[in-house]
């Protein structure tokens, strides 16, 4: 990759000479480690490192676990202590070494050497998979219905031997669509084109090699793999197999979405693996479900899994336009998990994967951000695209591999102990915003119970369970996720220094925030000196940020561009590191919130400078439950509560919050204290564990604790900065709470949701909006999807499009009024 390309070891990378250059003589930290930073605290650094710089100098921390609660022998399986301190290596970077030859003519043809000795064979892979399909008993059932069907439209009584042969040779050309016919030639052939020109655009390819050696392990157990990765690129679909094939690990059978069967292009994917479903499975005319079309992609998933066949699903469904992790689209999920239970394979092991990019090659979405509508993908557009991106470079790529857990271990696990009815986004938030609402009742304890440990007809509980399935393999997924230098330079200069800073400045921030991230055992997609870095990220960011010479010393002064695109692009880059802060802007927020309630109604009896933590926690839950959409702070096997009260104790362990002393709390009044605030939460989420309140001194029940928050200017500042980041999601939805101020309906929701984007961009362009960002397309959409979830809208499908109205609850302007208040009480501006 000559001069200009990173050597990237075990951890090490080693960036151009010529964007090092010239920052060299203008930056602190030319010699910097891990662990060391002779410069002058800053803003992360004070407010939150202090109580553990010991933590500085450790080896970065090994991602990906699976969960101890839910798959607790997967969790010690195929791991040793030996594994996070393999380190890290780049797939792309290929050399004699990694072939079995040496000499002059190996190194010029090392490549073709290299894709000759992978382990590829037609053996490998599924026979026979169309006619075993079409020979299955529920895919003759479904024909044989289909065929019924059809003959009482056309007026025929009686099932003829012509209309099942019509129906017959349908479900041959949909299988045709969906069977890849997997070729190991062109699968060798492409990974040689790939290593061209993954060299040619990406400076490395950063995968671990530890997590590798866990997956391989997986392989030897014969069973199926099935790989959930994140979706933030086309590139995607290629990642993945150019990786498993360089480790001689068998190619997987990519589920892609009907979109990208455009001639050529659709032959080529599936020779490589890739199979065509449709975006939504029922795209009858007159919207009924398409019985055969489900039977046929159920048998043939089956037919994969009991061939010991890979799988690779995008459970997001499409590639995520907001650089946030999306919710999960669990239909095809569905179909491994009835797989498993058909008897059609003993288990199957679920890897979820974790994808950063530098820069993704599309570049952005800022077009479909900004409401236009998404360009239908063509060979051209594909020709034109590889094009672009041989121009261009798209910076590092790194790839996380979690560890795989057992599907039957975590099914069998969850149906041996009873699953909570999930409260819906109505129950939870409507007390917080109306307490005062008649006829609301929680039933405390409900919870639905699996009559056999084996039986998943109950079709609820069945739901239920693949959706807490889906939300573990996101949740894992994006905690795998690294860190990119991009990511975090959008993030500062977005939410720290949005009206620019010095060049020098942001390097130290940069390398505070880095070891933050390290800190909450959260990785990085890049290693080396600091100040190379932040150029290497500026240089990706291009037109999105301005850089200026000031004549005060010779400093370069960076300031991000304030154009509605370029702000749009900054902030979905900027969202690769927001899942790192979640949990604690969601808590700031909070505090926020109940010290503006407090000012403006004042409180008697309480200090005024005191903060009920368990007021506290039960805020920050109803700010989780608000911005479900947005992302997640715990696992479905966690309390919520429970996890709001771990952030505040991060918190006090930070010196952000301090525990009030003793006779300060002595002061306050239990029954004072419930007077000031209600419950605005239902009972089931209480934080509190029955253990606790037995095991509480003397036999009584637990006090609240009451905190006072530190008013030092470093503790200030970083609060701020973790408000800002909830900032564009809290203007936004605070914003189509205003909307509906003027809703006259019924309106049908597409109708709608566009002339809400409309109404969010006019804010943003006559500089009404304090974040520019408020008013992505995405944010209005989930926004949307929250009031309809909270009853705050009443939903009526009408075919491929729904009708929204008011619903009773919200007629009343004060309930409306009352529903913007709540969202503004979060919102600092």
């Amino acid at each position: 990759m000559d001069d200009a390309a990173l050597s990237l070891g075990a951890i090490d990378v080693s960036y151009s000479s010529s964007l090092s250059e010239c920052t060299v003589s203008r930056c602190k930290h030319s010699s910097e480690e891990w662990g060391e930073c002779n410069s002058r605290p800053t803003v992360f650094r004070s407010a939150t490192l202090k109580w553990k710089e010991t933590l500085l100098g450790r080896n970065r921390p090994f991602v990906g676990r699976c969960c101890y609660v839910c798959t607790p022998q997967s969790r010690d399986k195929l791991f040793n202590a030996s594994i996070p301190s393999l380190g890290l290596r780049n797939v792309i970077y290929i050399n004699e070494t990694h072939t079995r030859h040496r000499g002059w003519l190996a190194r010029r043809l090392c490549y073709v050497l290299f894709v000759q000795e992978r382990d590829v064979h037609k053996g490998m892979f599924a026979n026979n998979v169309t006619e075993n399909v079409l020979n299955s008993s529920r895919v003759q059932n479904a024909i044989a219905d289909e065929a019924s069907e059809m003959s009482v439209a056309a007026g025929s009584g009686q099932l003829d031997t012509r209309t099942t042969s019509k129906v017959k040779k349908k479900a041959r050309r949909i299988l045709q669509e969906m069977v890849a016919n997997v070729s190991p030639a062109l699968i060798r052939l492409t990974g040689w084109v790939l290593l061209k020109l993954f060299n040619s655009f990406f400076w490395n390819i950063q995968i671990h090699k530890g997590q590798l050696e866990m997956v391989k392990a997986a392989t030897e157990l014969n069973l199926p793999l099935v790989f959930l990765p994140v979706h933030k690129s086309h590139i995607d679909y290629l990642l993945l197999t150019f990786i498993l094939f360089c480790h001689n690990i068998k190619a997987p059978y990519i589920a892609a979405g009907n979109n990208l069967n455009i001639p050529i292009f659709s032959t080529l994917i599936h020779k490589l693996g890739g199979f065509f479903i449709r975006r939504k499975l029922d795209e009858r005319p007159d919207g009924r479900k398409d019985v055969l079309y489900r039977a046929l992609l159920y048998v043939h998933v089956q037919e994969l899994l009991r061939q010991q066949q890979f799988l690779e699903i995008f459970l997001e469904g499409t590639r995520s336009r907001s650089g946030k992790t999306s919710c999960a689209r669990a239909g095809l999920l569905s179909v491994v998990v009835d797989a498993l239970y058909a008897n059609a394979t003993p288990d199957i092991l679920i890897i979820p994967v974790g994808i950063s990019y530098d820069r993704i090659i599309e570049g952005h979405y800022n077009s479909e951000q900004l409401g236009k509508p998404k360009k239908n993908e063509s060979l051209w557009s594909v020709a034109r695209g590889v094009f672009r991106m041989l121009r261009k470079n798209y910076g590092c790529v790194r790839v996380d591999f979690a560890q795989p857990f057992s599907l039957k271990e975590y099914l069998d696990g969850q149906c041996q102990k009873p699953v909570p009815v999930p409260l819906s986004l109505e129950q939870t938030l409507l007390p917080a915003i109306l307490p005062s609402r008649p006829n609301y009742v929680v039933e405390e304890g409900t919870e639905a119970t699996l009559p056999d440990s084996k039986d998943l007809t109950y079709e609820p509980l069945r739901r239920q369970l693949i959706a807490n399935l889906a939300e573990h393999i996101m949740f894992t997924a994006n905690k795998s996720c690294a860190v990119m230098s991009t990511h975090i330079v959008a993030c500062l200069l977005l939410y720290r220094h949005r009206q620019g800073i010095d060049l020098s400045k942001l390097v130290e921030d940069f390398f505070s925030m880095k070891e933050e991230v390290l800190a909450r055992d959260y990785d990085l997609g890049f290693s080396g000196n600091s100040e190379d870095v932040v150029m290497h990220a500026i240089h990706l960011l291009g037109n999105c940020i301005t850089i200026t010479n000031t004549s005060r010393n010779n400093e370069f002064f960076i300031t991000p561009s304030t154009s509605v695109p370029t702000v749009f692009e900054l902030s979905f880059y900027s969202n690769g590191v927001l899942h790192v802060f979640f949990k604690e802007a969601i808590i700031a927020c909070s505090l926020h919130a109940i010290q503006n309630k407090r000012h403006k109604n004042g409180i008697n009896g309480i200090p005024s400078n005191m903060i009920s933590q368990e007021q506290l926690v039960r805020k920050a839950a109803s700010l989780c439950y608000l911005l479900s959409n947005e992302g997640s702070i715990s696992l479905p096997c966690q309390v919520l509560c429970q996890v709001c009260h771990e952030a505040i104790e991060q918190f006090i362990q930070y010196g952000i919050l301090v525990v009030a002393e003793q006779e300060e709390q002595e002061e306050i009044s239990p029954s004072l204290a419930e007077q000031h605030w209600e419950k605005k939460l239902p009972e089931p989420l209480s934080w509190r564990s029955d253990e606790e309140d037995e095991d509480s001194d003397f036999g009584e029940e637990q006090r609240d604790c009451y905190l006072k928050v530190s008013q030092s200017q470093e503790h200030q500042q970083y609060i701020t900065f973790l408000q800002k980041l909830l900032g564009p999601l809290l203007e936004a939805y605070s914003s189509a709470a205003i909307f509906i101020h003027n809703f006259s309906g019924p309106v049908r929701e597409s109708e709608y949701l566009q002339k809400l984007h409309k109404y969010l961009i006019a804010r943003t362009e006559k500089n009404v909006a304090v974040y520019a960002e408020s008013a992505t397309y995405c944010l209005a959409k989930n926004a949307v999807k929250v009031f309809k979830e909270m009853g705050v809208f009443k939903e009526t499908k009408q075919k491929r499009d729904s009708v929204l109205e008011l619903s009773s609850t919200f007629l009343p302007h004060c309930n409306r009024q009352k529903l913007l208040e709540f969202i503004l009480g979060f919102v600092m501006l």
